[in-house]
């Protein structure tokens, strides 16, 4: 039996948003491991992997959510679910503020610079991993649920 398009699609956002969980813990080990000690070429190379994955992989995953999660939920009468909505599009727009300040500072790091401050860094890190942890929540227990129930809706009307 082929697996639906849609659950492809849930099976790849989720998978993301593991990914994404993955790299802010490694991300945050890294630059707590460098108080007082540079990093080593292989920690040079992991920090160069996270920067890369979150200004490219992780923009797009923002970018399919906003065209093709939200709007959806948005368009439906539930104002509370609404405004939950409008609070994690306004959470794209903090994350990627937050972000186009650490990855110059991860790229440094990743080539081996010490042109950064660390103690910028590792709050940066902080405020960024906590602003991705409880938006992916919020979509963990809300939008992704809300999406398929409405796909299966659709689905079940159509039969």
């Amino acid at each position: 039996m082929a697996i639906a398009p849609e659950a492809m699609i849930f099976t790849a956002m989720e998978d993301c948003h593991r990914q994404i969980q993955s790299h802010l813990t490694a991300l945050e080990a890294l630059v707590s491991g460098m108080e007082g000690l540079p990093l080593d070429a292989a920690g040079q190379k992991r920090i160069g992997t996270i920067e890369a994955f979150f200004s490219s992989t992780a923009r797009h995953h923002h970018a399919l959510e906003e065209r093709y999660f939200f709007p959806p939920l948005l368009a439906g009468l539930d104002l509370d679910l609404v405004a939950k909505v409008r609070s994690l599009q306004q959470d794209h727009g903090w994350i990627e503020e937050n972000w186009i300040e650490l990855s110059p500072q991860l790229s440094a790091v990743a080539s081996g610079n010490n042109w950064f401050d660390l103690a910028e860094l590792k709050h940066g890190v902080e405020v960024f991993a906590e602003l991705c942890r409880t938006h992916l929540a919020v979509e963990d227990t809300l939008v992704y649920p809300m999406t398929r129930a409405r796909l299966e809706e659709l689905a079940e009307a159509i039969l």
